[in-house]
């Protein structure tokens, strides 16, 4: 199977092809349904994920029952990249936040090729450290900037990854999002559409003005931008 008829996903596309022989049997293609939750922290990982259209949000539950987003991973990566290289319980729920549709494959054959394949492994490691970086940006982002930024932000982001113009996203999941109330969220998501980056109506968002949002955007969005394309070497799938 050659390069051009793998599914479309940037860590599927970016092995060799002897590399993506060793997992192409073990591949499958599922759903990502709305809202579903793929993991919850402490769970035993089964399989890992990787998206064709759609986004699985990283999610931390706090002990009050706050969620706050913490990265998304799309169509470019893979969830969960270190899970065939370290044995453990995950530290994070993941769940469907823009459905889709994703390749997936057990963990257990994943980690056997890992195991028989160095730049299998060099690549994984490259995704889960793209990830990382994600979780440490977005850290920085929520302690330090407004929330008008940090919404531009994530919309922006999850365009990138959904690969659409148009979302659909409650107040209460851009909240957890940027960590912040629904009530700022509301005010902010109506001063950027006053300002016709977005349309915004129950739930539906769509991204009118990108260039609008950039500017609005704090420097986390070209930032996770930059460390992605140093790190995976500027990949780039469909965008």
């Amino acid at each position: 199977m050659d390069k051009v008829s793998r599914p479309p996903n940037g860590f599927l596309a970016s092995l060799s092809a002897s590399d993506f022989e060793l997992i192409r049997p073990h591949l499958r293609t599922v759903d990502l349904a709305a809202d579903s939750v793929l993991v919850e922290t402490d769970e035993v990982l089964k399989r890992t994920y990787m998206p064709h259209k759609g986004v699985i949000s990283l999610v931390v539950k706090l002990a009050r029952g706050e969620r706050v987003q913490v990265a998304m991973v799309g169509r470019d990566s893979i969830y969960d990249a270190f899970a065939p290289l370290v044995e453990g319980p995950v530290l994070n729920n993941a769940a469907v936040l823009v459905p889709g549709i994703a390749s997936t494959v057990e963990l257990e054959p994943l980690r056997a090729a890992a195991g028989q394949s160095p730049t299998l492994r060099a690549r994984l490691i490259r995704h889960g450290l793209a990830v990382y970086a994600q979780i440490q940006q977005t850290a920085g982002c929520n302690a330090a900037h407004t929330v008008e930024s940090r919404l531009a932000r994530c919309l922006l982001h999850t365009r990138d990854l959904s690969g659409s113009n148009k979302i659909v996203l409650t107040q209460e999941a851009m909240a957890q999002m940027i960590g912040a109330r629904r009530n700022s969220v509301s005010l902010v998501a109506h001063t950027l559409q006053q300002a016709n980056f977005i349309h915004y109506s129950r739930g539906h968002i769509e991204i009118t003005n990108a260039e609008g949002l950039i500017k609005t955007a704090c420097e986390c969005y070209a930032a996770v931008k930059a460390q992605y394309a140093g790190l995976l070497s500027c990949q780039e799938v469909g965008r």
